[in-house]
């Protein structure tokens, strides 16, 4: 049973952060983060608000929930990495993202906006990673809860695993 929560709560298994980043990894991860929005509307296109109200494990988020949560993920993320190129190992803010997937916007029954809000973050986003293509140009952010510094280059990473990380959420949410 035990096995079968870690599969179910990490279907694609946890972030493996490399030992380097290559630019042709890092290329990579740019690429999935502006195909994701697409890949997310495919998901959800079609679903009734009875179907959006599906979850990928006891305990887990609906399928709603899951598309505003990336919305409202990636929005905070998209700041982040304004924040470190702009200022000098900036301390990012974190928030309380269980209590964020309770508010009234994320549990409306319609994904609609939070998908138009990921179609243009994305684009935008894929347009600033861009810029960090050459490894020298790598900018830190620090996170107060560890102190530990992270790499846009590797924030880019985590962020290419998130999106493919809920996709398979809610692949598992619809087969049930």
């Amino acid at each position: 049973m035990k096995d079968d929560l870690a599969s179910r709560q990490y279907p694609i298994g946890k972030f493996l952060a490399p030992a380097s980043i290559t630019d042709d990894l890092f290329r990579q991860w740019v690429v999935s983060i502006a195909n994701f929005p697409e890949a997310l509307a495919k998901e959800v296109e079609g679903l009734t608000v009875d179907e959006l109200q599906q979850t990928y494990r006891e305990g887990g988020w609906t399928i709603e929930q899951l598309v505003h949560h990336c919305a409202d993920s990636h929005m905070n993320s998209f700041i982040r990495f304004k924040l470190a190129i702009t200022e000098e190992e900036p301390t990012i803010k974190p928030y309380l993202e269980a209590k964020w997937a309770l508010l009234p916007d994320v549990l409306s029954g319609d994904v609609t906006h939070s998908l138009l809000i990921l179609r243009g973050l994305h684009a935008r986003w894929a347009a600033l990673l861009a810029s960090l293509a050459d490894e020298n140009n790598d900018r830190y952010f620090v996170h107060p809860e560890t102190q530990q510094r992270v790499s846009l280059r590797m924030n880019a990473g985590i962020y290419a695993w998130h999106g493919e990380h809920h996709l398979a959420h809610i692949r598992l949410a619809k087969a049930k």
